[in-house]
Parts: C-alpha cells; sequence; structure tokens
C-alpha cells in the first residue's frame, strides 16, 4: 500500500514496535490522524507462528538448514531465538548489512516486520528506579536523565496497566514495585534456589516480572505456559504491538498503517523544520515521499541513528540532531556473564511438574545499590541475576545411552533438574563507543549501511569479574552436580540486544540530542522516541522504560498540537 499523493498527516511514526506502537496509540486516541510506516511486512499466525509446532513436523527437526542460515542469516542465527522455528522474524544479513572494526565485533539482531521484535522479545519488564535516572549524582560519572522517577512513574502505571506485567511486590527501592497481575510461580528448583540464596547472600530471589498474562486480561486469555514465546502467540497472551497497542489505535479511525516502507531519511525544509520523509518500497524499490506535521522516528536505537544521520541538508550537512556532534556517541548494551550451572542432586524427580513456565527467577541489583554491605568500589554501578531451576527432559533424555524399552523407562523414572544462573551488568556511556555512516557500504535499497565502534571499557571488566566470582559463589552454595564454571569471557557487544543512548535525551543541545520531551533540539517538530535516547542503561532491560517514554511523548505531542504549537 502507497501513502496518498499529498496527503499530510498529523503524526508520521517510523517503526512499529513498542515504541511506535505505544505513540501511534496516544496520539490516536486524542484525534491526531496517524501516518505508520514500517520497513518489513505484516505477520500472518497461521503463516508465521510456530509455538505450538513439533520437531517432527519441520524438515530439519528444530535445527534448522545450518547452510541457509551460514548463507543468509550469518549473524541472526547466532541469536538464541533465530532457529528453523522463528528464523522469519530476524533480517536477511545480507541485504541489512554493517561494519565495524576488525577488532571490535558487534552482534546486531534485527527484526523487520509489523511489530518489530515484539514477537520474539524475552517480556521482562523492569522499571527503572532513581538510581538510574540520577545515576550521575550518586557517583559523579556521565549526566542524570532529564526526567526523574516521579515524572515517569505514571506512565509506567499506565503502560503496565494496558499491556499486562505479571510479578510480585517486594517494596525494594532499587526496582520499584508496578501495576502487577499475579506472579507466577516459581519452579521447584526455584523455590530451593529462593531459600539458599536468601539465606547465605541475604538477596530478594523473585519471580521475573514479565508481559506474560497470568489472567485474563483487556480480553486477551492468560498464558497457556507452553513456554515457546520467541515463536510467537496465537492466544496473544503476553505483549506484542500488533497485538496490544497497534490494534487500538486502529480502532480510533485514525490509523493508517504502511508496510514495507523502508525509511531512507527525515525531509527537512529550507525552515528547519521536518516536514516528511523519504521511503523505498521494499519489494519494488519504488522511491516515495509522505508528509506530516510532526515526526516521530521509532525504528529502534541504531535504525534511528542511521535515520537521522542519513538525514544531510545543507542546515544539518552531518545529519539532523548532529549540530553539535553527539548524535550516534554514547552507544551501551548490556554485557552478560553465563554459561554457569549444574544439576541439583536432591530434586531428581520421577514426576514431572505440571506446567512449564515461560520465566525463571531474578535477583534485582544490590551491589552499589546503597546498602554498605553490597557496596564494591572497584568499579561504578552494578548488576542483576536471573536463572531457574528447571527440570531437564528433552536434553537429558536425548544423551541417555539406553535404547527401546530401557530408554522409555529411564526417561520416565529419572527426571534431573538443572540450575543455571547469569549476570547482566551495566554498561557504562561513553563517547568512544559511537556508530557512523559508512562511506562505502550500503543496504539491498542504496541506504548508507551503519558502521558500529564500541568495545567494553575498564569500569565493565571491572564489574564482570566481580559478577564472576558472585556466580560462582551461587554455584558453590547450591551443591550442585557436573558444575559447569561461568564463561571467562564477556558477551559480544550487541549481543543482548538491548542498544541504547545514540540519540541521549538532555537539557543542554552541548550533550544531548533530544530534550526532555523527545524532541530533536535541531528541529521543533522531529521526536525521537525508543532506546537511543536512553542517557543511562541500568542493569535493567530497557524496553517497559522505552514503552512508558514513548507514551510520555505521545501524551506531549498531543498536547502540543491541541495548543496549536504544531
Amino acid at each position: 500500500m502507497a501513502v496518498p499523493r499529498k496527503s499530510v498527516f498529523d503524526v508520521l511514526v517510523i517503526g512499529s514496535g513498542a515504541s511506535g506502537g505505544w505513540v501511534a496509540k496516544e496520539v490516536a486516541e486524542r484525534g491526531l490522524r496517524v501516518l505508520m510506516l514500517e520497513a518489513g511486512p505484516p505477520r500472518v499466525p497461521t503463516r508465521d507462528f510456530t509455538e505450538h509446532v513439533w520437531p517432527y513436523q519441520l524438515k530439519f527437526r528444530g535445527f534448522g538448514d545450518q547452510r541457509r542460515l551460514l548463507q543468509t542469516q550469518p549473524v541472526q542465527r547466532l541469536c538464541y531465538a533465530c532457529d528453523e522455528y522463528s528464523h522469519q522474524f530476524f533480517v536477511n544479513d545480507l541485504e541489512h548489512p554493517y561494519t565495524f572494526p576488525t577488532d571490535k565485533p558487534f552482534m546486531w539482531i534485527r527484526g523487520r516486520q509489523v511489530g518489530g521484535k515484539t514477537f520474539c522479545w524475552a517480556r521482562e519488564s523492569y522499571r527503572f528506579s532513581e538510581n538510574e535516572f540520577k545515576a550521575a549524582s550518586r557517583d559523579g560519572y556521565g549526566e542524570d536523565w532529564p526526567i526523574s522517577y516521579k515524572e515517569l512513574e505514571p506512565y509506567y502505571d499506565r503502560v503496565e496497566s494496558y499491556i499486562g506485567v505479571s510479578g510480585s511486590r517486594e517494596g525494594l527501592s532499587q526496582m520499584p514495585d508496578g501495576q502487577f497481575l499475579p506472579p507466577m510461580e516459581l519452579s521447584c528448583g526455584g523455590v530451593l534456589a529462593k531459600k539458599v540464596i536468601e539465606d547465605k547472600f541475604g538477596w530478594r530471589v523473585m519471580p521475573d516480572r514479565v508481559a506474560n498474562l497470568t489472567v485474563e486480561h483487556r480480553g486477551r486469555p492468560a498464558c497457556h505456559y507452553c513456554d515457546q514465546c520467541q515463536r510467537g502467540c496465537y492466544t496473544a497472551s503476553y505483549f506484542n504491538s500488533p497485538s496490544v497497542t497497534l490494534p487500538a489505535a486502529a480502532r480510533t479511525g485514525k490509523l493508517t498503517l504502511v508496510s514495507d516502507a523502508v525509511v531512507s531519511h527525515v525531509v527537512m525544509d529550507r525552515a528547519g523544520r521536518a516536514e516528511g520523509v523519504h521511503y523505498i518500497d521494499r519489494l519494488t524499490h519504488e522511491h516515495r515521499e509522505a508528509y506530516a506535521r510532526a515526526i516521530v522516528v521509532a525504528a529502534g536505537a541504531l535504525e534511528s541513528t542511521r535515520i537521522l544521520l542519513n538525514s544531510k541538508t545543507a542546515s544539518h550537512p552531518q545529519g539532523v540532531g548532529n549540530s553539535t556532534g553527539v548524535l550516534g556517541k554514547y552507544l551501551m548494551d548490556h554485557f552478560t556473564i553465563e554459561g554457569g550451572g549444574g544439576y541439583m542432586p536432591s530434586l531428581r524427580s520421577s514426576n514431572r511438574e505440571p506446567v512449564g513456565r515461560p520465566c525463571g527467577f531474578l535477583i534485582p541489583k544490590y551491589v552499589n545499590a546503597g546498602g554498605q554491605k553490597d557496596r564494591n568500589s572497584n568499579f561504578l554501578r552494578g548488576y542483576r541475576f536471573d536463572g531457574d531451576g528447571s527440570q531437564e527432559v528433552y536434553g537429558h533424555a536425548f544423551l541417555l545411552p539406553e535404547f527401546g524399552n530401557g530408554w522409555r523407562e529411564r526417561v520416565k523414572k529419572d527426571i534431573p533438574y538443572y540450575f543455571a544462573i547469569e549476570a547482566q551488568g551495566e554498561c557504562l556511556a561513553r563517547a568512544d563507543n559511537f556508530v557512523t555512516l559508512d562511506p562505502n557500504k550500503k543496504d539491498a535499497w542504496g541506504i548508507p549501511a551503519l558502521h558500529i565502534n564500541a568495545r567494553y571499557g575498564e569500569n565493565d571488566r571491572a564489574m564482570a569479574s566481580a559478577m564472576r566470582s558472585h556466580v560462582a559463589a551461587i554455584l558453590d552454595e547450591m551443591k550442585l552436580a557436573d558444575v559447569a564454571a561461568p564463561k571467562s569471557e564477556l558477551s559480544i557487544f550487541g549481543k543482548n540486544i538491548h542498544e541504547c543512548g545514540t540519540a541521549r535525551m538532555g537539557d543542554r543541545p552541548s550533550t544531548s540530542v533530544v530534550d526532555r520531551n523527545c524532541k530533536v533540539h535541531d528541529a521543533k517538530n522531529l521526536f525521537v522516541t525508543d532506546g537511543s535516547v536512553f542517557v543511562t542503561q541500568g542493569c535493567y532491560e530497557p524496553t517497559l522504560t522505552i514503552m512508558a517514554i514513548s507514551a510520555r511523548a505521545g501524551e506531549h505531542i498531543a498536547e502540543t498540537f491541541r495548543r496549536g504549537e504544531l
């Protein structure tokens, strides 16, 4: 579908994922005409969702055509969720190249479709606390956010209440409680881990906070615990924008959604206002333009930054939003210490637990969170843990030496529990972690590719050493069998798919790209609402905060229209 010629919408939103969906919902429900451009195609559940498909129904039994994956998705296949079941949710790397220095590898995982990556995200939904928003005031490093937790709190409430987040109320200042549905129960292994870790370390172990429904919510049924969320969800029992926010925007009659529209740059007029965008039809490669009174870039941190860098004019020779050279700098992504685990001898069982679980347990940030007991002066900021103690039915069964009836009897009578845990740390915002446009490489539509130059720093490595020690101490206390030590190396930059910070928010144009309302300093009617606006990252997943910021920005845009300022 092409945009009607010469149509001028009130708001044009680039991207249909977690951020774009919330902006569209907020402005459309306030009466504004919205055009949404999405670079990828729509997804059809009967064709694209595979959460109930069994391995024997697939040609390669779930392992995928490794030759084809290596040829077309050499980067995407490195993500745990990109396999024979769900490779359709990830881009073709040949069409979407990017570059990086040989000594600074970067793993860019992308999903281009209506809904973005919300079909296969991990659904972890955590609020930032004032520790994150005012981190610089606490330890003297970097910049504070221009907004506080109190300012964003009502939007956290709004998002959680609408999408449905299950979790337990814990009363911890470093991880604020929210508007929760009933939490999921811990597994038997998780219950044992909770007792051991809380007794030994004094840290709270809680059910993970996830955007999975535990009860019916706003017409969507509760999760049925198939535990294959990365493959899509027929029942829409976890949040994805095509099932939740986009229908809300569409019900207003104010939303026009155009898929397969690859935006290359924002079109600026001579007065320095954004008047529209230039986009290319993904299938026909036809070049087109669309126009609106306000433009919202919500394509994901790195893609949004690429669009802004490519929006060059005489008045913005380095890209719109880049008049002070900040755009593209301060890239962050969480790093993890992974691979630690072992079998739980006291929980070998002949009975299966009644349900699987799409979440495990969470230990919130304690290190450098304010208490003296967990203070570590070797580094700034801190980290959190997640893990589970779950039954290993299939993987264990495949490794048994028996055959036939002997194998079946062993599987039925001997189901072990495996305990696994990882730590996730905060990456500091540093100007020497940055992205630029590659002067030579272009994507399949002729748009300059991104060059990504980033590596973890001394503070990150010092924190990782403490993370590794804590994981090892937990494994020791758990008294496991066949223990696997945590990996010594850090995860690859980008691997956690939490890229943030390249169009950061701030009150001063000299140190930021957008203001406290996500408006680009250089343009009166151009906004950015995704993770690129983050000033600090904390150690918690960013998606809930992205949605809260987007809801707040959408409300602000609508109010600005109401006052006649756009």
